[in-house]
């Protein structure tokens, strides 16, 4: 058990003494386990790490060392041996009331009083951070659920938006189709109308030349059966 932690120190989560070590805190939990391998012990509730502020210096000196990093592990590890002989063990973790032996419990009302206080904040920044992180995943999943909702709507709008494209341009294509086919009918019932028409010009000009040539050959016809007079001579020579 760590034998330097003094009743009122802060301590500090992986998170926190990644931002105070200026270093990312999977490097943290990185050096954290080679320090443990080399033989170094940090305070622990469960299997989380507590850090305090000789902790965070060890790992700027890991962070800053031109050493490789099990040397200098090993040297830190060596350090906090030193540093602990014939320290006093504080002990920094919940009693168990219910146990006989309270031997290693503080007898000054004092130290009891700050050690609780202690532990009782302890408590209370684990549970805001455990909030936090329920509130930061709660939001997490509706910020994922709507990205997905928004994926699968503009998905749908542009499959909507494409068909609608396609029916358009189909029925544009129809309809363009639809007014050739008129134009070339009424093109064709108006050429059909002036051939009839020509044709009936023509009839009706054969027609004239009929009646005329008739007219003609009956003038003639009486005209030869009447007496000769001398306007007659003048007459013959329009029919010569």
């Amino acid at each position: 058990m760590r034998s330097d932690i003094q009743p009122y120190e802060l301590s500090f989560s992986s998170k926190e003494a990644a931002e105070k070590a200026g270093i990312a805190t999977p490097t943290v939990r990185k050096y954290a386990q080679i320090l443990e391998k080399n033989g170094y012990e940090f305070l622990k509730e469960g299997d989380r790490r507590i850090f305090v502020q000789s902790d965070i210096d060890v790992l700027v000196s890991l962070r800053d060392t031109d050493m490789p990093l099990e040397d200098a592990a090993k040297e830190c590890a060596t350090q906090q041996k030193e540093r602990l002989i014939g320290s006093t063990e504080i002990e920094v973790a919940v009693p168990d009331t219910y146990s006989n032996n309270n031997s290693n419990l503080p007898q000054d009302p004092n130290q009891l009083k700050e050690m609780f206080s202690f532990l009782a904040n302890e408590l209370a920044a684990t549970r805001e951070i455990n909030v936090q992180l329920t509130n930061d995943m709660a939001h997490l999943k509706t910020t994922v659920s709507r990205l997905q909702q928004d994926h699968h709507d503009l998905g749908a709008h542009i499959r909507n938006s494409a068909q609608k494209t396609q029916l358009k341009i189909e029925k544009l294509a129809e309809q363009e189709r639809t007014h050739y086919e008129t134009m070339l009918e009424e093109e064709k019932q108006k050429n059909e109308n002036l051939q009839k028409e020509i044709q009936a010009l023509r009839e009706e000009q054969s027609q004239v030349w009929r009646s005329q040539s008739e007219f003609n050959r009956r003038i003639e016809a009486t005209v030869d059966k009447q007496p000769k007079a001398p306007w007659g001579k003048f007459l013959s020579i329009f029919r010569k």
